[in-house]
């Protein structure tokens, strides 16, 4: 039987992220979510609903969400949901759900445009819509390169020519 288990949020932190260390010296950064939900009612009033998620960064990506982002600030998140269950000190079996963040991309707040750089669970940096890098450390931006010149037909002969970016009618 197949199963898929993927969660895309989008949503304000509710706190600062809080970042400890396993003894493996893994680093892991807990914060919580606000997701909200607006809708209307059948009188037509505006509703709005907030789920508080709470969520688990794990290795490097803990480590830039603890250094870059604090408690208000937006941010999106791509992991897995998982069931966390334990017994409370009343001797109750208690149990959540979590996300464990496998990808994440900062988002700016509207006041300044804070670059919109991600990571993914590996360390590795996702590749963001608008910017290449934290906004702490950010790049110039790339060099436009030209297309190459026109070839004359002797030239081209020892390879095809190549299709350009402006040749494809879609």
């Amino acid at each position: 039987m197949a199963s898929y288990n993927k969660v895309i949020l989008v949503g304000n932190l509710t706190r600062d992220p809080e970042l400890r260390y396993l003894p493996s010296n893994t680093a892991v950064c807990d914060f919580s979510l606000a997701v909200n939900h607006r809708y209307r009612d059948r009188e037509g009033n505006q509703k709005e609903d907030v789920c508080f998620i709470e969520c688990s960064a794990f290795g490097k990506s803990g480590e830039v969400i603890n250094q870059y982002v604090t408690k208000g600030k937006p941010l999106l998140v791509e992991g897995r949901l998982r069931l966390e269950t334990w017994t409370a000190q009343d001797g109750g079996k208690r149990s959540r759900h979590s996300v464990f963040v496998e990808n994440f991309q900062f988002l700016g707040d509207g006041r300044r445009d804070d670059g919109g750089a991600g990571a993914s669970a590996d360390g590795g940096y996702s590749r963001p819509a608008r910017a290449a890098s934290p906004p702490a450390a950010r790049a110039p931006a790339p060099e436009r390169r030209e297309s190459a010149p026109i070839q004359s037909y002797e030239e081209s002969r020892e390879r095809p020519p190549q299709a350009q970016e402006e040749d494809i009618p879609f």
